[in-house]
């Protein structure tokens, strides 16, 4: 255990590759602990699947208009903020003036972003994009630009968040006690909406299209089952995904596992353990 634990520091000290990757994993831990929590109380996982969908659609468009163009400044990252806000605005939009076919129209984003996005990036000229580095993610990937884009996009969150907590935990728990207070329940919906939109783009490096749902969702709904204060549920929420992200990296690089998936298999793994610790506590 020694020996692995002074090989994989060795790694951080001399690849930066497994540097960046540590680097953005903890950086970004804050941002999904905190934004998750308030996504787990607020119920709205299903929205944030359809948000992480639709940013292919963000993706394939700057991949596409940038080769085409010659836009080397619209990148991938600016792409799926851009597909990300947008998704918010339709999403937001048609679940407060359609309520009885909200179901529908979300996931018929969620399949208009994935299909444009394949029709952009089979369509963009040069090399072929490595879809699955998007789709499952790959935080081997990261550079020094990403840990950079990572830190500012998370301090935009955290800002936000400190900015507005009180009405967005008011928004969270009960809407209409919150309408009933004077707070705009549908402008801090929106706002929830935004910043989930922005973790689930920080999410794409880590953890892909596909899993970014579970690695936003599964650690704050762990340290909920022990909780039901917010600002502990996000305390504990933060430090599992930081060890969840922590640990996949290591042990991916020791044992050559993919480790996006791995790292979206450990929090799978503290949510199951969380039933057991529950029980026993009971």
């Amino acid at each position: 255990m020694t020996d692995f634990f002074a090989d994989f520091i060795d790694a951080v000290k001399t690849v930066p590759l497994i540097r960046y990757a540590l680097l953005a994993g903890i950086v970004s831990s804050l941002t999904f602990g905190v934004v998750g929590s308030l996504v787990v109380v607020r119920q709205i996982g299903y929205v944030a699947s359809a948000i992480a969908h639709s940013i292919l659609g963000g993706i394939g468009a700057s991949v596409y208009y940038s080769r085409i163009y010659d836009l080397p400044w619209l990148t991938p990252m600016l792409g799926a903020v851009a597909a990300a806000l947008l998704s918010v605005a339709v999403i937001g939009w048609a679940t407060l003036k359609f309520k009885e076919r909200e179901d529908t129209i979300i996931g018929a984003i969620w399949a208009a972003g994935m299909a444009a996005g394949l029709l952009f990036l089979h369509y963009a000229p040069g090399k072929a994009v490595n879809l699955e580095s998007f789709i499952f993610g790959n935080i081997l990937l990261t550079s020094r630009s990403d840990v950079i884009a990572t830190l500012v996009l998370g301090v935009i969150v955290m800002s936000l968040v400190a900015l507005f907590y009180h009405k967005l935990v008011a928004v969270s728990f009960d809407e209409e006690f919150a309408g009933l207070r004077g707070v705009s329940s549908k402008a801090y919906y929106f706002l929830l909406l935004t910043l989930t939109a922005l973790s689930v783009v920080l999410m794409v490096r880590v953890a892909g299209l596909i899993l970014s749902q579970a690695l936003l969702i599964l650690p704050a709904a762990t340290a909920s089952r022990f909780s039901r204060s917010l600002w502990a549920i996000m305390a504990g929420a933060v430090a599992i995904t930081a060890v969840a992200n922590t640990a996949g990296l290591a042990l991916s690089y020791q044992y050559d596992i993919p480790t996006g998936p791995f790292i979206v298999f450990l929090a799978v793994v503290f949510y199951a353990l969380s039933f057991l610790l529950r029980r026993k506590r009971a």
